[in-house]
């Protein structure tokens, strides 16, 4: 075996294969990419052209896309932890949850976030009006959901969890989820009790003076 994940400490989407790899401790070699640095940058994107994190090269294949990544750890390296159920329709569920979380969730929080980055004269008011009212949608639904849960599909944790930690840590720190979706925020509480989360969370500390408050 031979894992190497490139990534960025505070990249989100990468918290959420890393939560994946500490669950089952899957070896692998961490590559920090800086895309600020040209030269890192071009050779991260001959792996994929894209330049989005994570990407995980399993011997001399890329694997890109968080969710494609923890799919195959999960048949090539499996562990402790089953983050596709073998039930046809709990996986249906999970994966359902999955891209709930990063179309819904995720993607709308790196556009607020995202927001607060960009110089005046280039911010966008109105995407991140309508980014911060889907975002409102989602954790309703997600505390509705919530309140008679352990985790996003039941009892075991999976995929769907790796998928809902990060976006609603970084949410968390825009818009404190307790103030009116108290059942969203224990199970976040949850997730970073979670010693694979607690790592990941414990890693990104010095970067954290980063993130745009």
């Amino acid at each position: 075996m031979s894992l190497t994940l490139h990534f960025h400490p505070l990249s989100s989407f990468c918290h959420k294969v890393l939560i994946a790899l500490y669950e089952n401790d899957t070896p692998f070699e961490r590559r920090i990419v800086n895309l600020m640095n040209p030269a890192e940058a071009a050779a991260f994107k001959k792996l994929w052209p894209m330049g989005q994190f994570p990407v995980l090269v399993d011997g001399g294949t890329a694997v890109p896309e968080s969710s494609v990544i923890i799919e195959h750890l999960d048949q090539h390296y499996p562990g402790k932890t089953k983050f596709i159920p073998a039930d046809p329709k709990v996986a249906l569920q999970v994966r359902l949850k999955d891209r709930f979380y990063d179309w819904h969730l995720h993607l709308h929080m790196q556009k607020v976030v995202g927001d607060r980055l960009r110089p005046e004269g280039r911010k966008d008011p109105h995407g991140v009006e309508d980014a911060s009212r889907r975002i409102s949608i989602a954790l309703g639904m997600v505390d509705a959901e919530m309140a008679d849960r352990t985790w996003a599909v039941g009892d075991e944790f999976t995929l769907a969890d790796c998928a809902a930690g990060p976006p609603l840590f970084y949410i968390n720190k825009v818009f404190p989820l307790a103030a009116n979706h108290a059942n969203a925020a224990r199970y976040l509480e949850r997730l970073l009790k979670r010693p694979s989360y607690a790592r990941v969370i414990e890693e990104a500390q010095p970067y954290f003076n980063m993130f745009p408050v």
